[in-house]
């Protein structure tokens, strides 16, 4: 890996963690965190252009609360869906409330 392809990883982590809408943070932070390093060039283009979209479209998209535009609809955007329950159960596994 290129230290051009490290710097953006780091960038695209960052900007996931830090949209500014806390509970898309919440999924799409630990979700880069995890998967953006394995990400093929046309992934983590596709991923960096999910990034553009505004916060309430894309955490809607996630959780389902919308319908995904088809430009966004495929395996990652079904992954990062999946990755919110699977994130979900290991956040509420045996702390309370």
């Amino acid at each position: 890996m290129t230290t051009d392809d490290d710097a953006r990883l780091k960038k695209l982590r960052f900007r996931a963690w830090r949209r500014g809408f806390r509970e898309a943070d919440l999924i799409l932070g630990p979700f880069a965190d995890k998967h953006v390093a394995s990400f093929t060039p046309a992934e983590l283009d596709w991923f960096e252009d999910l990034l553009e979209q505004p916060d309430q479209d894309l955490y809607a998209w996630i959780i389902g609360t919308a319908p995904t535009p088809a430009a966004y609809d495929g395996e990652i955007m079904n992954r990062i869906k999946q990755f919110r329950f699977e994130a979900h159960a290991e956040r509420g596994d045996g702390r309370g409330g």
